[in-house]
């Protein structure tokens, strides 16, 4: 016998059966399924997350306080700032930025919000990429001045405002003093702290109303420093002269400890992939016990299969065929089962990846023609291994055994 002949009888003994054969199938389907739609979500994570990082420029460094080291004291100051931003101390900076936050309450009219609240240097936007769509943003002289203005994120709009509503020259409260609205930033969406749940405020407005910490030094304390290399070959350089800055301005003696940490973001992106690669790693092989649970159904319907069709097996070897002949039927029923129900489920996992993407507005799933694939030979590969005992053991049937079978 052929292996077209095999497949068509396969196909006909399939035929026969309708309703066991698609439940046989079905535990394959949904393995199949869960494994596409899973593999996408996590590949779809990945992508927007690395996309919100990659979008804050590829030649920035985040520069963070390290308490421990500092007995608990802020380490970050604006100095800091201001002698990282010396072209004459650090030339491989282009352009320095710094933030200091908290939660505050935010109103505006009957609505109140409580959100994250930062003070921010006039270059913050330009450094972290992000483009004010209404007004304007904030200037040096907001700074110099201590002007109460604001800059709000996209959420926060919607929060306090309503949609025919322009929010710039409105005024708002923030811990209960009247800030005035100059400009709004375009939406970003994401995961985590976006920036379309903040309130950006100048810098010396905030160290003098809101947030008053300071270094052990005295100094004006900040949360983080942002600073930009002048191009993308030259962020190691910067990152030592930062290093060498910072030492010296805090009195680190030569091998103690920093007080602050360096963060390049070629290391969050490995970071990040690491995650999200253990997770999708995670997602698919829980999906992928589905498919050994639909592999165990086809084998335990088999060995139905085997039984019911006993004398059968004893006519076809009493005219000839061979125990390959035998064999080569069982698997390749298996195998079509496998198959049908892996190529359905391919369907199902991207009709479901496209489900998850219509939810959420964040997150769009990628469904990548090397899951599908893997999938389908995963599936291929349940069908042979479950099919193999059943085949054998229809195989290994004595024809005179099988001929008194009823």
């Amino acid at each position: 016998m052929d292996l077209t002949e095999s497949f068509l009888t396969a196909f006909g003994s399939l035929a026969t059966n309708k309703m066991r054969a698609i439940l046989t199938m079905l535990g394959v389907i949904i393995g199949v399924g869960s494994v596409i739609a899973l593999l996408s979500v996590g590949n779809g994570v990945n992508a927007t997350i690395t996309g919100e990082i990659q979008s804050i420029g590829s030649n920035l460094v985040m520069i963070l306080p390290d308490r421990e080291k500092s007995g608990g004291y802020p380490s970050l100051s604006t100095e800091d700032v201001e002698a990282i931003a010396d072209p004459f101390y650090a030339p491989a900076v282009r352009a320095v930025a710094t933030e200091v936050q908290g939660n505050q309450q935010v109103q505006y009219g009957g609505e109140d919000v409580r959100v994250t609240v930062a003070g921010v240097t006039a270059n913050y936007f330009q450094v972290r990429n992000m483009e004010v769509v209404l007004g304007s943003g904030l200037t040096e002289e907001d700074l110099v001045t201590r002007a109460r203005v604001a800059v709000l994120g996209s959420s926060v709009v919607e929060d306090l405002f309503s949609a025919d509503q322009l929010p710039v020259g409105e005024e708002i409260k923030i811990a209960g003093v009247k800030y005035r609205v100059v400009g709004t930033l375009e939406e970003a969406g994401g995961f985590g702290m976006s920036q379309d749940n903040q309130v950006f405020i100048p810098l010396s407005t905030a160290q003098a109303r809101l947030y008053s910490g300071r270094t052990r030094d005295g100094d004006r304390a900040v949360n983080v420093i942002y600073a930009e290399a002048v191009a993308e070959n030259r962020v190691e350089e910067a990152q030592s002269q930062i290093e060498e800055v910072l030492r010296e301005r805090h009195g680190i003696a030569y091998q103690a400890d920093d007080d602050f940490r360096i963060v390049k973001q070629s290391e969050i992106l490995d970071v990040v992939n690491v995650i999200t690669g253990t997770m999708t790693i995670f997602l698919g092989a829980i999906a992928g016990i589905s498919l050994l649970v639909g592999g165990i159904g086809i084998m335990n319907i088999m060995l139905v299969s085997v039984t019911e069709r006993t004398r059968e097996i004893g006519i076809r070897k009493a005219v000839g065929a061979l125990k390959r002949d035998i064999l080569v039927q069982f698997l390749i029923e298996s195998l079509v089962v496998s198959l049908v129900g892996g190529a359905l489920g391919i369907t199902l996992g991207i009709a479901g990846s496209a489900l998850v993407g219509n939810l959420s507005a964040d997150l769009i799933p990628v469904v990548e023609v090397g899951d599908v694939l893997l999938s389908f030979g995963f599936a291929a590969a349940v069908g042979l291994v479950f099919g193999i005992y059943p085949a054998w053991r229809a195989a290994s049937l004595r024809p005179i055994e099988a001929l008194r079978y009823e």
